[in-house]
C-alpha cells in the first residue's frame, strides 16, 4: 500500500494494490498502522458513506475545534473530483486548493489532514463516496466554505446542472471566516 505525498503539505495519496482475477478483486482498504505512521492521523473513530447523483457538489466542509477531523477519503463506485483547500493560516499554502480524480476502479484514497476544507463533485451517473475520520461528528462545530467562493475560485469541471443542498449554498464565503494560527478555524463572525 504505497503512500505518497500529494500536492499540498501534509496531504497524501494512497494507492492500494488491487488483486484482480476472474472472480473479481481484493485489496487492503485501510492499513491504519501504516497510514498513522506516515500521516500522524489519530485513531479512526467513525466511517461514513454517501451516494450522490451526477452533478452533486458536497462541501466544502470542515469542523471547528475541538472537533476538527482528518479524513481518509475514497470512492467505492463511480467517479468524483475531490477538492481540498488548505485553511491553516500559518501554512505556506493557506487559501490554496487542489483536486484529484477518485474512482471506484483504481481504489486510490486521499488523506486530508486537519486544517483542510473538503468537498467533491460527482462526475458519473452516481457515486458512492466513503471516508474515515479521526474525530466524531459534531453538528454544533460543523461549518464550511461555499463551493462557488470567488477567493478560492475552484474549478469544479461541470458548469451546468449542479446540485447543491440549501445547507451548502448557505455556507459562509472564505473571507467571512476568521482563521487563527493554532487551528484552522476560530470563529465565524457572520451569523
Amino acid at each position: 500500500m504505497p503512500i505518497v505525498k500529494f500536492e499540498l503539505p501534509d496531504t497524501y495519496m494512497i494507492e492500494p494494490k488491487v488483486f484482480r482475477d476472474n472472480r473479481g478483486y481484493f485489496f487492503e482498504v485501510c492499513n491504519f498502522a501504516k497510514i498513522q505512521e506516515v500521516t500522524g492521523m489519530r485513531d479512526l473513530v467513525q466511517s461514513n458513506q454517501s451516494k450522490s447523483k451526477k452533478g452533486v457538489i458536497r462541501g466544502l466542509h470542515f469542523q471547528k475545534p475541538p472537533y476538527t477531523q482528518a479524513k481518509l477519503v475514497s470512492v467505492v463506485k463511480g467517479k468524483v473530483l475531490d477538492i481540498i483547500a488548505d485553511i491553516r493560516i500559518d501554512s505556506p499554502t493557506f487559501g490554496q486548493w487542489s483536486a484529484i480524480l477518485l474512482d471506484g476502479t483504481d481504489k486510490r484514497q486521499l488523506f486530508v489532514p486537519r486544517g483542510f476544507a473538503h468537498g467533491f463533485i460527482t462526475l458519473t451517473k452516481d457515486a458512492i463516496f466513503q471516508y474515515y475520520v479521526d474525530n466524531i461528528y459534531s453538528p454544533e462545530h460543523e461549518t464550511g466554505i461555499r463551493f462557488d467562493d470567488k477567493v478560492l475560485n475552484i474549478d469544479w469541471i461541470m458548469k451546468h446542472k449542479l446540485i447543491v443542498s440549501d445547507k451548502d449554498r448557505a455556507l459562509p464565503l472564505f473571507n467571512q471566516h476568521v482563521f487563527n494560527t493554532k487551528m484552522e478555524y476560530l470563529q465565524n463572525p457572520i451569523k
